[in-house]
């Protein structure tokens, strides 16, 4: 039996050019197509994303649901909303009047009157509870949500490791919150053409550390680059060649959550700085305590002797 190649879940076998596997904010770069509507759940989708889009949507179904009402009070006829003020439209009376049943407030200026617009207001108000309901609990969902924010170095590094050279880039928490007991797995894709076919290849890449206890400061994260790394020998032109890109997958404990949270994140081919190395992100201050400057996670400096020599990394 043919021994199938190895697949992480982001298949092997593809036509086309492709920009990259996973985008800079760690979404991976698939557009779904094809999605029933029932196979849709809009409190997932409300719960993940963004929080200007969040906020907009809960706006215009707020505005969507108060529209709604004020237009069946207008057909009702607004006669039977006792209370409106005459310089404002009919409109506009019963759409604040709306607002003010559908979030219970009650001013009292504006009333119902007859059976039909009692009976919408009552349904109104009924609908203001379940909604106030869900927009509350959409909210919690969002604060309470464990999520990992790890900053990554704008680069991956070819840098200097003991004798030889190796595949580096430098993680840290953004947050104040305790992580612990983190560990790293970092994949090299490459892209090959077999049989006038694209094709995409898979190796994990041993780390010279693949486990941190604590992480109270930053973590390079060091691939060594030996005899036996796929890295070995090769230059920058082969990893564009090839489209190499490094995907990583950091998982941790969350103390403040109590639960494991996740970052991901990869660096392209065009992202990967030779010859350099990170400088210290953090220093002792006169009281003997360590001071970590986040904001220089990203800073390098320029190492002659990790460029690579002609014939390739590690040679």
């Amino acid at each position: 039996m043919k021994q199938e190649s190895f697949d992480p879940g982001l298949t092997t076998q593809f036509s086309g050019e492709l920009r990259r596997v996973i985008n800079p904010d760690g979404t991976f770069n698939v557009h779904r197509k094809g999605t029933r509507l029932q196979d849709i759940n809009f409190y997932l989708k409300l719960v993940d994303t963004t929080w200007p889009r969040f906020l907009l949507s809960l706006t215009a179904l707020f505005l969507a649901i108060n529209l709604l009402f004020a237009s069946v009070y207008l057909a009702l006829g607004i006669e039977h909303l006792q209370g409106i003020e005459p310089e404002m439209s009919g409109f506009l009376n019963a759409f604040f009047f709306s607002i003010h049943t559908l979030t219970t407030v009650g001013y009292g200026n504006i009333y119902p009157r007859g059976t039909g617009s009692n009976l919408v207001a009552a349904i109104e108000a009924a609908t203001g509870l379940m909604v106030f309901a869900i927009f509350t609990g959409l909210l919690y969902a969002r604060f309470s949500r464990p999520s990992a924010r790890i900053r990554f170095s704008d680069h991956a590094l070819i840098a200097p490791y003991q004798d030889a050279t190796s595949l580096q880039f430098r993680i840290t928490n953004a947050r104040n919150n305790v992580l612990m007991d983190l560990d790293a797995r970092v994949l090299l894709m490459t892209v090959d053409r077999s049989d006038g076919e694209l094709k995409r290849n898979y190796v994990d890449l041993p780390l010279e550390r693949r486990n941190v206890y604590f992480f109270p400061l930053t973590w390079t994260v060091v691939h060594p680059i030996d005899p036996q790394s796929p890295l070995f020998g090769k230059t920058q032109e082969d990893l564009a060649r090839t489209a190499t890109e490094v995907l990583i997958l950091i998982q941790g404990f969350d103390d403040t959550f109590s639960q494991v949270v996740h970052a991901r994140y990869s660096y392209r081919h065009d992202q990967i700085a030779w010859g350099a190395k990170f400088r210290p992100a953090f220093h002792v201050d006169e009281g003997g305590d360590l001071v970590l400057d986040v904001n220089r996670i990203d800073e390098t400096q320029v190492v002659k002797s990790a460029l690579p020599q002609p014939g390739g990394l590690g040679q």
